[in-house]
């Protein structure tokens, strides 16, 4: 009976299945699916500036919008811009197969499952570390993602960063460490050059906003699961215990 009760028990240990690519990125950020507040602003952000290229073609705007308490009116007036969507469409974006090939080389990915791909640290950082390179054919580049083909879609709200010598607290690639500041000389450095209608930690704190809205994406039911799992808990141990109860009754006159 010992060997059973450990095997139930084992088998409700919840298990948090990890992201692929445990590539080493600069930043990272830890996603909040209970900020209804961060999520909506992600959503907004997704559908402005990434979705003219990037699709999300296993979530649906309705689906969306109960999960963030966002009302359908809303939705439609603000955030489906195409008049071939409906509310109750998946959110595809408008652009065709053939001129992404055209204009990127290759169409750009549907981003359901990125955060699940690739992890939340990764888009994280990929999307705070693009800049200027004048001999990429978009002018821009990225520390995460090198010779990128997107543009920096997000650069009117961080603004122009480039890379410029100066000190910095984290040892980045071909930086020298000073013994007499403890900080590192590098001409590595990823500077905002000229400012975007964003301050740095507002900007930051949009990207956070973004990346955690495509985590939600991801799973979009854990949500549910979170708020579902520790009824389903209680109800297993009270079952548990009334079946044990229930196996001594039976077997009591027996022993």
């Amino acid at each position: 009976m010992k060997k059973q009760l450990f095997a139930l028990l084992f088998a409700l240990v919840p298990f948090t299945a990890m992201a692929a690519g445990g590539e080493s990125v600069p930043y990272s950020m830890t996603p909040d699916l209970h900020d209804k507040a961060s999520l909506q602003r992600g959503m907004q952000l997704f559908v402005n500036y990434c979705m003219g290229c990037h699709s999300l073609e296993h979530q649906r705007f309705a689906r969306a919008a109960e999960d963030l308490d966002i009302p359908q009116d809303l939705i439609e007036e603000n955030l489906i811009f195409s008049s071939g969507l409906a509310y109750n469409d998946q959110m595809h974006n408008a652009m065709s197969t053939d001129d992404a090939e055209s204009w990127f080389g290759a169409p750009p990915p549907d981003l359901t499952l990125e955060a699940r791909l690739r992890g939340t640290d990764w888009i994280y950082s990929y999307l705070l570390t693009f800049y200027r390179d004048p001999e990429r054919p978009n002018g821009v580049n990225n520390e995460v993602f090198d010779l990128v083909a997107m543009p920096n879609v997000l650069e009117p709200l961080q603004g122009v960063q480039e890379k410029v010598c100066a000190e910095t607290d984290r040892p980045v690639h071909g930086a020298e460490l000073d013994p007499l500041t403890g900080k590192y000389q590098s001409c590595e450095v990823l500077q905002v050059t000229q400012p975007g209608s964003m301050e740095p930690d507002e900007f930051e704190e949009a990207v956070y906003d973004l990346t955690n809205f495509l985590a939600y994406v991801g799973e979009p039911s854990k949500l549910h699961a979170q708020v579902l799992g520790p009824k389903v808990l209680i109800f297993i141990f009270i079952f548990g215990v009334l079946a044990y109860l229930l196996k001594r009754e039976y077997w009591r006159d027996i022993h």
